[in-house]
């Protein structure tokens, strides 16, 4: 397949009309088996089952008035003349049909039943029922949200002592008398840097480090910037060499189906939800989350005013059916739903993963109920192979041999955003270092704007010297194939801890706690079962991290990952999250059975 240019989108579509009737909240419900989604996996471009009917096809628009954003040349595809028609797979997952009546006059323009896009299909009539050459053509204008914006978004603009450097930029010889800027000469830093692993390696499991250092003098050869660029004032978006791996890295991974997509720095994904949610949420307005979330998502909303609106989980994440009736059963018009929050992979605190059928399905109700979603995804590296038992494993290192990297993550929400409601949310806090303090938002530029407006009057941008680490290591030492490098190594760390965190689990825990083992991430979501004693006492829950503590190990309880707060039916919930993250895995067998003795007083007997 080879890939035309991209070309200017049209005039954005208003999102403002969207259904925007919503539903009521959905009650907190256990972790269950995941439900079966009636999505079907995209078709290729061949004749296919006989559709339901003939939907009326768009008029054929001449070439020039179809903004075109991609192009797909189909080698020795053979049409038969004798087929009534074939399908061709659009980016949200349903299918285009193309009919042959309309293709033999030479075009024909399909529209995506579910997303309303456009295909624009080329053939020759003269080489019809011939091989090769025929020309697919998506139009992926994106559609425009920003009328729900909160009024305090729709106000912020540029910083008006920012928006002079574009002078500065443009003309090496202007001499500056405006900028407020230290001196670099009056910097004490000549040089900063770090004793970084190799590639691949672990700093436990190298001999030696390797060495990086950026300095007030680069060499010549350097793709980043001197360390005074890394120290003085930034605009807000972040150092270019910086922005500029995130964006190309975005680009390898996720290649969002749109053109007008930007990345904006950010201190991480808390940072970064802070500043997605005063996009779109003010004081009265409801978030939509999952119904065991992030705490910290929680602490942030609460102070401001705005609801929560949990929905139903399974094992995969959110149920799209549960998001699909909250939205329908909405009922505050003067409050309309816009914005669902989610963690995609490895949950917190469920470790529950989004399968890509699952993800295509919530993003159809998106698309028919008009939200945008923040996919807020630090842990999407940290995916590995499905677990199986330790005496079903023969070689180890033939066992993590087969770690996705990158090439094989399963593909985010961000991958299929044709309309940019998607802002994603990325984060070096769980691959490099939390404490460096440095992320990414990607989003239709019309949003990054907006958020690097914000960090001008807030944050300015991540800290210079972590900005200066991470550039120069991923730009000059590692680059991208290094970093790949990097998250298997991570990847195998995190797949070797959870499978011996969970041999334990199933040795020690059998009767006294059932959890879904994850594909990804640090967390084990246990729901205990609590003996029929327990089952109605108030309190129960307390008593059982009381006795947690006094065993010495340390779970967190359900309640404080609840939507709904502390309430007693809540804090009484059955469930603890386990991280295997942190521990040392010679203190996993350590803690697992003190859990196991913490938790016997009030569960059933093993069987």
């Amino acid at each position: 397949m080879a890939m035309a240019d991209q070309h200017n989108p049209s005039p954005a579509k208003d999102a403002a009309g969207a259904n925007r009737n919503t539903g009521v909240q959905a009650a907190p419900a256990t972790i269950a088996d995941p439900v079966a989604l009636d999505t079907a996996s995209p078709a290729s471009t061949t004749a296919a089952a006989e559709p339901a009917a003939k939907s009326a096809a768009a008029p054929p628009a001449a070439a020039d008035t179809l903004n075109v954003y991609d192009e797909v040349e189909i080698e020795d595809m053979d049409l038969d003349i004798d087929e009534e028609f074939y399908t061709y797979p659009c980016p949200c997952g349903d299918n285009f049909v193309i009919y042959v009546e309309d293709l033999q006059n030479g075009e024909d323009i399909a529209k995506c039943p579910s997303c309303s896009l456009l295909l624009k299909v080329v053939y020759d009539p003269a080489q019809f029922g011939g091989d090769g050459g025929e020309s697919f053509e998506v139009d992926t204008s994106i559609q425009d949200f920003s009328g729900f914006f909160t009024e305090a978004a729709r106000v912020r603009d540029n910083s008006p002592l920012k928006s002079l450097t574009k002078y500065m930029n443009a003309d090496p010889t202007l001499v500056s008398l405006g900028a407020g800027l230290p001196h670099p000469d009056t910097y004490p830093f000549a040089q900063v840097g770090a004793a970084v692993a190799p590639a691949g390696k672990s700093i436990a499991s190298c001999s030696s480090a390797e060495l990086l250092d950026v300095s007030v003098t680069p060499a010549a050869s350097n793709s980043i910037e001197s360390l005074s660029k890394f120290l003085q004032y930034g605009n807000g978006r972040g150092v270019p060499s910086y922005s500029r791996f995130a964006q190309e890295h975005t680009e390898r991974v996720h290649s969002p189906p749109y053109a007008d997509w930007d990345v904006v720095v950010s201190l991480g994904n808390t940072d970064a939800f802070v500043k997605a949610l005063m996009l779109f949420c003010d004081r009265g307005d409801t978030l939509i989350v999952d119904e065991w979330t992030y705490p910290a998502i929680i602490g942030t909303v609460v102070p401001m005013g705005i609801r929560m609106a949990p929905v139903r989980m399974d094992s995969q994440g959110m149920v799209p059916e549960a998001l699909d009736q909250l939205c329908a059963e909405w009922s505050d018009s003067a409050h309309p739903l816009r914005m669902a929050y989610m963690i995609p992979t490895a949950q917190n605190p469920t470790g529950a993963t989004m399968s890509l059928d699952r993800k295509h399905a919530i993003y159809a109700v998106a698309q028919r109920r008009g939200l945008v979603i923040i996919e807020d995804d630090p842990y999407y590296y940290l995916q590995f192979e499905a677990y199986r038992p330790r005496s079903e494993i023969g070689d180890l290192e033939e066992r993590y041999a087969n770690l996705p990297g990158i090439s094989s993550l399963v593909p985010s929400l961000l991958s299929i955003d044709v309309d940019g409601r998607v802002i994603r949310l990325d984060s070096f806090s769980k691959v490099l270092a939390p404490g460096l303090r440095c992320g990414w938002v990607t989003a239709p530029k019309y949003i990054t704007d907006k958020i690097q407006f914000h960090n001008e009057t807030s944050i300015q941008q991540p800290a210079g010297v972590s900005q200066a680490i991470v550039s120069k290591l991923m730009n000059e030492q590692w680059g991208h194939d290094g970093w790949e490098r990097h998250l298997v190594q991570i990847q195998r760390e995190y797949a070797v801890r959870r499978d011996r965190f969970v041999d334990l689990c199933l040795q020690h825990l059998k009767g006294k706690v059932d959890f879904t083992i994850p594909d990804a991430g640090m967390f084990l979501w246990f729901r205990v079962l609590l003996n029929s004693d327990m089952q109605n006492k108030p309190g129960a829950m307390q008593e059982v991290f009381d006795s947690m503590i006094a065993n010495h190990v340390l779970l967190v309880p359900g309640y404080m990952f609840s939507p709904l707060g502390a309430s007693p039916e809540v804090r009484d919930k059955p469930y603890i999250r386990a991280a295997f993250s942190y521990a040392s895995m010679d203190d996993f067998e350590v803690a697992i059975t003190r859990l196991a003795r913490a938790l016997e007083p009030f569960t059933s007997q093993a069987a």
